[in-house]
């Protein structure tokens, strides 16, 4: 069984706590010690003087003393000591009301200046957290400027900035290397297609040549889209650079330009129905994410299968959903599918490694950085009858959409 969650208490609400205790035990210890204090000394002095005694008790106690009554002057003695200590009853009871009613409301004002002075003492820390929710790679550049005495926090604020220093050359490193990766990658891979497209030209190449070069022209066609692949996988994985208010319809008519042929030779029926949504991120990663979608559906579908994309805005985000015929997928493999070089065999209902010159295996994993890079989600369910249905939500924008993109029909 779960233990119930324990509600979070702010450390400004710890510290508010801690002050007001302390000042409200010291309090109570300050009221008893001079309640006892006044008790001691009410009991040593407080005596029935011949103010508080009236003319006609003095006239009785004169005519007493002279007739020598005894019981009379007992019964006045008691009756005067009586008095005092109603007088002294009244005098601490008055005494402890007034103290406990001070001692409440400078508790009020203990806790409350307490709870100013604990957000004061905490306002560095304040910047410190705001600076890091707002860092991302794009602005590691900033700093927490801190002023102030060289306390702990003031050391905590000098050991992240030291940190984000280490942050900023390693992300500066990795950038680079992603773009000499890139072109050392691309270059040898472009000089091979080339070669070999030649040999395919040439009349000279005898046959066996000609049907060599085409298996490896094949091969390097799919060694540049791995290397393509990865590199957008390295790029979408980060956070996005720029952001701009992207209509989704736009992204899918994109992304359908670019998958008619693959639909028309694989036999595939494409069913569009884009109503308006808007969101906030990078055209060009939406649009990637779109093709590798569809690209998804129509390779993994059937003979005469369908495809449905949709997008639209529902329970207040934009949503974009592709849904195919196909072979029926397990659901237990449903999340494997997002893993890189994972893909389904066609054949069966099975997982493997990528190997084959159909597809990279990254597909999806790029639609998942992508969705991720843009603080969305995805839902994928197994279709009744074969194929799957993915689901990509994504915050709605609330910035205008450019002239450009709004002019696109």
């Amino acid at each position: 069984m779960r233990a119930p969650a324990v509600p979070r208490v702010s450390v400004r609400t710890r510290l508010t706590l801690v002050y007001g205790s302390l000042y409200l035990l010291s309090s109570a210890v300050l009221v008893a010690v001079t309640y006892l204090l006044t008790v001691r000394t009410m009991d040593q002095r407080i005596a029935l003087t011949g103010d508080d005694v009236t003319p006609a008790t003095f006239t009785r106690l004169r005519n007493l003393a002279s007739g020598g009554d005894v019981s009379a002057l007992m019964e006045l003695k008691a009756e005067a000591n009586r008095q005092v200590a109603e007088q002294k009853r009244d005098v601490l009871e008055q005494l402890l009301q007034s103290s406990l009613i001070t001692m409440l409301v400078l508790g009020v004002l203990a806790v409350a200046i307490g709870y100013v002075v604990a957000g004061r003492m905490l306002r560095p820390l304040h910047a410190v957290t705001a600076t890091a929710r707002r860092l991302s790679e794009s602005n590691l550049h900033e700093r927490i400027a801190l002023d102030g005495p060289q306390d702990e926090i003031k050391d905590l604020a000098d050991t992240f900035n030291r940190m984000l220093d280490r942050l900023n050359r390693a992300f500066d490193v990795q950038r680079r290397f992603v773009a000499n990766a890139s072109h050392e990658l691309r270059t040898p891979l472009t000089i091979n297609r080339t070669v070999l497209e030649v040999a395919l030209a040439s009349r000279k190449s005898p046959p066996e040549t000609k049907a060599l070069a085409d298996v490896l022209l094949g091969n390097t066609a799919r060694h540049e889209r791995l290397i393509d692949g990865l590199l957008t996988l390295a790029r979408s994985e980060r956070d996005l650079a720029a952001r701009t208010a992207t209509p989704l319809p736009d992204v899918v008519h994109g992304a359908l330009g670019h998958l008619d042929d693959l639909a028309d030779e694989a036999g595939v029926d494409v069913e569009a129905r884009l109503a308006p949504a808007v969101v906030t991120g990078d055209p060009v990663l939406l649009e990637r994410c779109a093709v590798n979608l569809l690209e998804n559906a129509v390779k993994y579908n059937v003979k005469d299968g369908r495809v449905w994309v949709r997008t639209g805005v529902r329970d207040g985000t934009a949503f974009l959903q592709v849904v195919n015929t196909g072979r029926p997928v397990p659901s237990y493999e449903v999340g494997t599918i997002f893993e890189p070089f994972r893909r389904l065999r066609p054949d069966r209902g099975t997982r493997e490694r990528t190997g084959s010159a159909d597809g990279t295996g990254l597909g999806l994993s790029i639609v998942r950085a992508v969705v991720d890079a843009h603080g969305g989600t995805i839902e994928t369910v197994p279709r009744d009858g074969g194929g799957l249905s993915i689901t990509v939500r994504l915050p709605v924008s609330d910035r205008p959409v450019p002239a450009l993109a709004a002019a696109v029909p």
